[in-house]
Parts: structure tokens; sequence; C-alpha cells
């Protein structure tokens, strides 16, 4: 009885434990379902607010990106707008620059073309300049544009500076023309004078050596002197190659045996050669004193001799005097060597001038073509004594072949040379005019030069 209370009690007991760990299991869950649910909706409400947040900031960022798109497409525009505007001020400059090249010489096609092109170029301006006030630019591709621009100017560019480049030409053109017309100018005057001084020279008597003593002697005399003699040496080159002509010499031929490699710029400067011949042959020697002279009485004795020979007539001369002076020796043996015995025959057609001045008896040709010799033999005969006579001595000199024209020491002979052969030299690898060979020596007197006469030739 008493184990079956017990019994009942202890159940009584566990069962109330029991309900009251139920209740409290209840509370628990309740608590913590709340919490649950609390936590829940808070985090719900979290979402809901960090999503909004996000949106918002994206669309701003949006609204930024475009913003910046927008302006770098409105300063790509305004980019590509200036450079079309330069662009055009360039294009417009080279059209005026073709429009005042075309004025002269006168060209009205390339006018009209270029005033064309100018009003073109203002019209599109313009039309860019209403478009951009109305704000409708209608660039769909600024940077296609600029590019477009660009190119457009560098052309523009281009062609100013053709023409800028047109106009240099043109007046570097004008300028050599004038410098050529100018040296032209100097030249005839140079020539011109040239010739009045020979005229002077020659036309001047030479009775002014009459009473002329050696302390009075100077550089003057001998030019005088050597004017006369080589005018008459040049009459007599020229009734020279008149009797070859009429003996149906060659000439050309006979030219190149004397000068082998000169070139002729003219057919008719073949006579330079001649008289080159003429001149180197007569002139040979001619610092060599005649005879064995005393030192102390040599100037004083050539002198007389000049005076004694200038004027007398040579036929005469050489028939009354001694025909073994040394005037008479220098006469012979320049005839032998300036007439060929081939020449001599075809002019006269026998050998008799060598004959009779190989006699030694006094007689003398008496043809027009030896009185024609012995005048230009006694001048330079007379010059030889006159330049022993002198204080300073007198050297003779030829320039060489190929030597560079130099007008301290030369003249041209032929005046035609100078002018062109100078345009041909002018396309040749040096530029510069070469001496063919001497036609007349120079003479220097002390420190004073007298000019050899050369004729040039274009340089092969």
């Amino acid at each position: 009885m008493l184990q079956t209370k017990h019994y009942f009690h202890e159940m009584e007991t566990i069962a109330t434990k029991s309900v009251t760990k139920g209740r409290s299991n209840n509370k628990l869950s309740k608590t913590i379902h709340k919490l649950t649910t609390l936590n829940f909706a808070s985090n719900n409400a979290l979402f809901f607010l960090t999503t909004h947040e996000t949106k918002a900031h994206h669309h701003q960022a949006k609204n930024k990106n475009e913003e910046f798109k927008a302006r770098t497409r409105r300063r790509a525009v305004m980019e590509a707008l200036i450079a079309r505007l330069f662009a055009g001020v360039t294009t417009i400059k080279a059209s005026y620059a073709e429009l005042q090249m075309a004025q002269q010489p006168y060209n009205n096609e390339a006018i009209q073309k270029a005033d064309q092109a100018v009003v073109d170029e203002l019209i599109s301006i313009s039309e860019l300049k209403k478009r951009y006030l109305k704000k409708e630019l209608n660039i769909s591709s600024p940077q296609v544009t600029l590019m477009l621009a660009e190119v457009q100017e560098q052309q523009s560019l281009m062609k100013t500076f053709g023409i800028t480049i047109q106009k240099l030409q043109s007046l570097v053109d004008t300028k050599d023309s004038e410098i050529s017309s100018l040296k032209k100018q100097l030249h005839e005057c140079t020539a011109f004078n040239k010739s009045l001084e020979k005229k002077l020279h020659s036309s001047a008597s030479l009775s002014k050596f009459e009473n002329l003593h050696l302390s009075a002697l100077n550089t003057t005399h001998f030019i005088h002197s050597l004017q006369h003699t080589l005018s008459s040496m040049k009459s007599f080159t020229k009734l020279m190659i008149k009797e070859m002509e009429s003996s149906n010499w060659d000439l050309e031929l006979a030219a190149k045996c004397i000068q082998p490699d000169a070139v002729f710029i003219k057919q008719n400067h073949q006579c330079y050669a001649f008289e080159s011949f003429v001149n180197m042959t007569m002139f040979e020697g001619f610092n060599i004193p005649s005879e064995p002279l005393e030192k102390h009485h040599n100037r004083n004795l050539y002198l007389e001799n000049f005076k004694r020979h200038k004027s007398l007539n040579t036929k005469h001369y050489l028939s009354a005097h001694d025909p073994n002076s040394s005037f008479a020796r220098f006469l012979k043996s320049k005839y032998l060597h300036v007439v060929h015995e081939k020449m001599e025959c075809s002019f006269f057609g026998n050998l008799n001038h060598r004959k009779l001045l190989k006699l030694n008896n006094g007689g003398v040709p008496d043809s027009a073509f030896f009185v024609a010799f012995a005048e230009m033999a006694k001048r330079v005969w007379c010059l030889h004594c006159l330049a022993l006579s002198l204080d300073e001595d007198v050297r003779i000199f030829q320039v060489k072949k190929n030597t560079r024209f130099s007008e301290a020491y030369m003249e041209c002979e032929a005046e035609q040379v100078v002018s062109t052969s100078s345009e041909e030299v002018t396309d040749s690898d040096s530029g510069e005019l070469r001496v063919g060979f001497t036609v007349v020596p120079g003479f220097m007197i002390g420190k004073s030069v007298i000019q050899s006469q050369v004729y040039l030739s274009p340089v092969s």
C-alpha cells in the first residue's frame, strides 16, 4: 500500500515536472520564434533599403557618364569645326596666291579658276557659321572631319609653298637675265674700249720717237710700238690666208695641223690658228740680243737701231745695205720659217723668193706678199730693239693649253668666244673657260704686264 502511494507520488512529481518543463519549453519556443521573425523582418527591410541606394547610385553614375560623353563629343565637334575653319582660311590664302600668280603673265583661265575657288570656300565657311549659330552642326564623325580638315590644310599649304617657289624661281630667272644682260653690256663696252685703244695706238704716229732720249723711254712707248707691230702682223696673216684660199688650200686641215687639239666655236675662227703661227714664229727669240754689243752701250745702240729702222723702206734698205746685217739675217730667217716651201710653191708656182734671199747679193723679191712680210718683219725688229733699249727687262710669255682664263694675264682674241663658250662651259663639269691656244704672246716689263691674247675653247 505504501509502495503504491510512493509510486503514484513519484509519477505525479514526474508529471508535474513534465508539465512545468513543457510550459518552459513552450515559452522558449515562442521567444525564439519572435526573435527569428524580428530578425527576418529586419533583414528584409535592410535588403530593400540597400537595393534602393544601389539603384540610385547606378543611375547617378550613368548620368555622369552620359554627361561626360556628351561633353567630349561637343569638344570634338568644336575641334573639328575650328580645324575646318582653319583649313578653309588656308585654302582661301592658297587660291588668292594662285590668283596673284595668274596676273603676270596674264592667264584668264587660271584667274577665273582661282577666283571661283575663293568664292566656293567663302560660301562653305558661311554655311558653317549659319549651322553653328542655329546649333545644327551635323558632324556625325568629328574625328573623320578633323582628319579631312588637316588633309585639306596641308594640301593648301603645299600649294601655297609651290606658288612661293615659283615666284622665287621667277625672281631668280629675272635676276639671272639681268645679270646676263649686264655682263653682255660690260663685255661690249670692254670690247669697244679695247678697239678704241687699239685704234688710238695704231693711229699714233711713230714720229714721237724721233727725238726720244734714253732717259725718257718708258713702257708706254713699247705699248705703242707693239700695237703697230700687231696691226702689221694681222694684215700679213689676212693676206696669207687669202693667198691660201686662192691656191685652193684646205684651211680647216691646215688649221688642224697648226693647232691639232683646238676646238673652234665658229668656222671663221680658224684664222686665229694661222695668226698664232705667224706671231709665235716672228716673236721666237725675241729676248735674245741680235749682236754681242758691249753692256755699257747696249741700250743706246739698240735705241738708235730702232730710230733708224722704224721709217725706212725695207726693200730699198735691203738692196742698198749689207745683206748680212743683223736685220737682213733676221728677215731672211723668219721668212724661211713662216713661209714653207710648199706654201711658196702653191702661191707663186716656184721657189724664186727663197732662192733670191739665199743668194745674199742684195736682191729681194718684189711681190706684194713679200713686201707685206718685210714690213711686218721690220716692225718686229724695231720692237725687239726698243725692248732691249728699256731700263727694265722685257720678258715674253705665252699661256699653256687648258690654263684657266685670267683677265690679269690674258684677253680673249675672239670676242665671240667669251659669250659663246661661256654658255657651253657652264654645262661642263668644271664650269670654267680654258685656253685653247695663245694667239699673241704677252709681255712683262718689270712688274707691268701686257696681256697675252688667247683663243678660248669649250672644256672637253
